[in-house]
């Protein structure tokens, strides 16, 4: 348990209870509190406050869950790292703070923490301090020790600053852990042979520090921070190795060591005040006595290795050391002071003010110009004086916040101001989301019916595998062009949702290989219609390239150089995530950016190529006779392809955001369900609905 803050506690009870008692100092009035501890841990200080502020036990911020409450301010905490957390959230409130031992420079910042007090010095008055006193005795060459924590490291760090200005050099830095002693043994031979005889000790102050530093430095001169200098408990708990020692310690216009303190002290027992929780855990924890509460009792026994019994009831609070006064400082009792007197004088001027005549006494007006608001900016009149300006609206993407501004703040560029452009917000994303396009569900659906569509088609040619029509149309190119068909349409789920460097790099990489291997093998269908009724003439050479290889090497030879292009984009510069800031305002588009525009193009026209050679071998083999030939559903179908996409290329261009995406996903979707349509239907009519004719003769008789 730690002494030194159930000493604060009773502090604190005492204080309030003089502030009640004083007629004077709050009348009509009666000063409560509400006591939470942070453990030292930020996160606990935090939920502390919102706690407090709300008025329940799992904190609301913003909402005060309960009654009105006139909460007139918060006194701790006892250290730094508590306590800034603490007055960032009450700044935002407006709440005032007293801190009784937090010591970082930062806190002294009255833009940032306007309404925070304490009744310590700061740490660099006291790094200014010691330096001085270095310098005085002429002491050039010292040893530092420090705790192993936050604390400890920015302590040495600003003292070396001041040190360093001073001409004081350091021969060691020692950071110390304060829980395990073993640590601080390790460097017992470095202090030995230092050639210092001043050490200066800094950091979290520990009883375990002191223990373990008994024999080490006892012959050493100590300069001790103001951490160690403020701690009562931790220097009264062996005073001896300190007698060496230098410290700048605070002097208070009053001490408690005070006649009314020592009967305060020795009216605190659990016979007066059964209901009283501290005085039990006090007398529990430190006199060892069994509480009433048996949860309490249970709870030591498994925690401790000390063994509670029944006390007599002659043991008394002021038995105890760190209760007695000797070398306690009124650094929490004068936070409550303060307190307690300023709402004294808001009270009086609160008053004054309601006794006053409201017209009698009204300040006049002398002003050139009105105020300029937040949002606006003084900007001076042509030919006035500088007391005369206009007020000028922020420029776009600018705040004031402050009344009468001279100039305006730029927001950091991932924020926007809001509409009286008085604060900054994050801006609005924009991407094609799932959640919030209708678009996207849309595009989702559609591709999925087609997705199924084609694995429909797909079914049946696999159960009409060995039919005429099916034959007749090199099945093995019908069923890799059915593939790359339903892949074309599942890539569609690339480009919707957040785009991501991953997603950015499958999107037209994926479309591009699985739609070249489409229009590959209709290229591949279109030579072997050709080829075929070539090879049909007598003693024709042509019947040697009849067969699969041909097929499956045109196939093979056209993606591959696809595929080439593809991962040379990759390699050199491939597509990335880009957020877009400039060209909507106050909205961030989170886009693909394509890398290399050569790349992109090289792709899109690489397909293009390979559509217009199908085309143009399709529509010269049109005329072919029909038994061998779909030549003229091709030739409709790369139509329609190359249509989709020379459209495709100026919306593109023209477009941004999500709207180019659209685009895409809209030319995506239909150039594959144009092949779908012009290459398969008309096949699954006649397998379906017209299976009289699906045979090998009707083929030969051109009757189809």
């Amino acid at each position: 348990p730690n002494e030194q803050a159930y000493r604060y506690l009773v502090d604190f009870r005492f204080a309030i209870e003089q502030i009640n008692k004083d007629p004077a100092r709050l009348p009509n009035l009666t000063l409560g509190y509400h006591i939470s501890d942070t453990c030292g841990d930020p996160r606990k200080a935090v939920r502390s406050v919102l706690q407090i502020l709300s008025g329940t036990r799992e904190p609301v911020p913003n909402y005060s869950c309960v009654g009105k409450r006139n909460i007139a301010g918060f006194i701790g905490d006892l250290t730094s790292e508590t306590t800034v957390p603490i007055a960032q959230i009450l700044t935002l409130y407006g709440y005032s703070q007293i801190s009784y031992g937090a010591t970082d420079p930062s806190l002294r910042d009255r833009a940032a923490f306007p309404y925070f007090f304490r009744t310590v010095q700061s740490d660099e008055a006291n790094y200014f301090a010691i330096s001085k006193l270095l310098s005085h005795f002429g002491w050039t060459w010292v040893g530092i020790i420090t705790s192993d924590d936050m604390s400890g490291e920015e302590e040495v760090h600003s003292l070396a600053k001041y040190l360093s200005r001073e001409g004081v050099c350091i021969e060691f830095t020692i950071k110390t852990n304060t829980v395990n002693d073993n640590y601080i043994k390790q460097y017992e031979s470095t202090i030995y042979r230092t050639s210092t005889s001043v050490i200066i000790i800094s950091g979290t102050a520990s009883i375990t520090f002191v223990v373990a530093l008994t024999n080490v430095i006892s012959e050493k001169t100590l300069i001790l921070s103001s951490n160690w200098g403020n701690n009562d408990i931790v220097l009264g708990y062996n005073i001896i190795i300190f007698n060496n020692s230098l410290v700048f310690v605070p002097r208070y216009h009053y001490d408690l060591g005070t006649p009314e303190m020592s009967r305060f002290l020795e009216n605190l027992h659990p016979s007066k005040f059964p209901e009283d929780k501290l005085i039990d855990d006090i007398f529990l924890l430190f006199h060892l006595c069994l509480s009433k509460d048996q949860n309490k009792n249970i709870l030591y026994k498994y925690t401790s290795l000390r063994t509670l019994r029944n006390c007599t009831g002659q043991e008394r609070i002021t038995d105890l050391y760190y209760f007695r006064g000797e070398t306690n400082s009124p650094l929490v009792h004068l936070a409550v002071d303060i307190m307690s007197q300023a709402l004294h004088d808001m009270n009086m001027l609160l008053i004054r003010k309601s006794n006053q005549h409201p017209y009698k006494y009204q300040i006049p007006r002398a002003q050139c110009s009105d105020n300029c608001l937040p949002g606006y900016r003084k900007a001076p009149k042509p030919g006035a004086q500088s007391c005369c300006y206009l007020c000028v609206l922020c420029s776009e993407g600018e705040i004031s916040n402050t009344t009468d501004s001279v100039s305006c703040i730029p927001c950091p560029d991932m924020e926007w101001p809001n509409e009286n452009k008085t604060q900054c917000f994050a801006r609005m994303e924009e991407f094609l989301s799932y959640s919030v396009d209708v678009i996207s569900v849309f595009f989702s659906f559609i591709s999925l019916l087609f997705f199924l569509i084609t694995e429909v088609i797909l079914g049946i040619f696999l159960n009409y595998r060995d039919t005429p029509i099916v034959r007749a149309n090199n099945r093995s190119l019908s069923f890799l062009l059915l593939v790359s068909i339903k892949l074309s349409f599942l890539s569609v789920f690339l480009f919707l949702g957040r785009p991501v460097d991953i997603t950015c790099m499958l999107r037209i990489i994926t479309f591009g290989i699985t739609f070249s291997i489409a229009v590959s093998s209709l290229l591949a269908k279109t030579i072997m219609v050709c080829v075929a009724f070539k090879a049909t003439k007598p003693g024709s050479s042509w019947r040697k390239w009849l067969g699969v290889k041909l097929s499956n090497s045109v196939v093979l030879f056209c993606s591959s150089i696809q595929i080439i292009i593809c991962m040379t984009w990759l390699a050199i510069s491939p597509p990335f995530q880009e957020l877009d800031i400039h060209t909507s305002p106050g909205t961030i588009i989170i886009q693909c950016n394509e890398g290399s525009a050569i790349g992109f193009y090289s792709v899109i026209g690489y397909m293009g190529l390979l559509a217009a050679v199908s085309f143009v071998l399709a529509f010269l083999a049109r005329s072919l006779p029909d038994s061998f030939n779909e030549a003229k559903y091709i030739t409709f179908s790369m139509l329609l392809f190359c249509s989709v996409w020379i459209t495709m290329i100026p919306a593109y261009l023209s477009t941004k955001g999500k709207n180019t995406v659209c685009v895409e996903i809209f030319a995506i979707l239909t150039s594959s369900a144009g092949l779908l349509a012009c290459i398969f239907l008309p096949k699954c009519y006649i397998i379906l609905f017209r299976p009289e004719i699906n045979t090998k003769s009707h083929l030969l008789e051109n009757k189809y």
